[in-house]
């Protein structure tokens, strides 16, 4: 699974967002950071999932808390999911599951019998000190917007 353990410092790895941008996750210390990754754009769990986190930015962003949303979604489809459901939270492109890979996230999956590689729904909650303070395997959307809000007014 992970190969973060609670303590550890976000990992040294860079992402595009939806505009191409490229985004430094190292460089994200100083405020509390919301990583959390989901299989595939504009797909009902993953929509549901990027408008709960959307409805609940300005909490976050009350907290100082950044949320940042990362698929292997090329950044094309990322800014077209964004502009599509009017997005706030920040999309990351990983196309080549570099950053899955830090994390622990691209795992086997089973679906009717059939194996095959993908991204496992999880969620990571750093500090401001850029070390990991909370993390999430195996997500179900309903609740769990909430639940990282809660965790992160905590920290």
């Amino acid at each position: 699974m992970s190969g973060l353990k609670l303590g550890d410092a976000i990992p040294a790895v860079k992402l595009l967002d939806a505009d191409g941008a490229t985004i430094d996750l190292a460089a994200m210390k100083g405020a509390p950071l919301v990583v959390y990754f989901y299989p595939k754009a504009d797909t009902p769990g993953c929509t549901v999932e990027a408008q709960d986190f959307t409805r609940l930015a300005p909490e976050f962003a009350h907290l100082y808390a950044q949320v940042l949303a990362v698929s292997r979604d090329a950044p094309t489809k990322l800014c077209k999911f964004r502009d599509k459901y009017g997005l706030t939270v920040r999309l990351a492109s990983d196309e080549d599951g570099a950053v899955c890979e830090a994390f622990g996230t691209w795992v086997e999956k089973q679906n009717y019998g059939r194996s095959y590689m993908g991204i496992e729904r999880s969620t990571f909650l750093f500090g401001a000190d850029g070390k990991l303070a909370k993390e999430w395997r195996k997500v179900r959307v309903k609740g769990h917007a909430e639940a990282v809000l809660e965790a992160a007014k905590a920290l």
